[in-house]
């Protein structure tokens, strides 16, 4: 009988540790950063006029003009297709390493990575992720 109430005992000390026992928590995350205007800090380099060829597109080798304007602390700009078209950016954003523009093509909506090379007359140019490009400045 003492060896049924020591291991009833024994059992109720482990039950009753157990509930008291808490599991180690993560702290939680820090407050996001306040948001930042689309232009702070934004590569004023690649602002203007740009001819840029990319290469590998279905229609073959496209030179596109792009125009990048900063308007009122916002960016925007538009792009001259192949047929002459000006076609308004959708949307301009700056990420770690330059400017990404938003456009609709043809029915697609399409974006373009452009990266400062080694001037500020020389860009690098990445579309969709899948065709590269270079391009240069278009002087006035």
């Amino acid at each position: 009988m003492k060896k049924i109430k020591l291991i009833l005992a024994g059992a109720i000390a482990c039950v009753l540790f157990a509930v008291n026992a808490n599991a180690q928590t993560t702290p939680p995350p820090p407050p996001p950063s306040p948001p930042t205007p689309a232009t702070a800090g934004a590569p004023t380099s690649l602002l203007g006029k740009w001819d840029i060829l990319f290469k590998g597109l279905p229609n073959g080798d496209t030179h596109i003009i792009f125009t990048v304007t900063e308007q009122d602390g916002k960016l925007g700009g538009s792009f001259t297709d192949p047929d002459k078209k000006e076609v308004p950016l959708t949307k301009v954003e700056k990420d770690d390493k330059g400017l990404v523009l938003y456009f609709t093509a043809q029915g697609y909506d399409v974006n373009v990575n452009l990266e400062k090379k080694d001037d500020d007359d020389h860009v690098k140019a990445n579309m969709m992720g899948m065709f590269e490009g270079t391009g240069e400045r278009v002087k006035p």
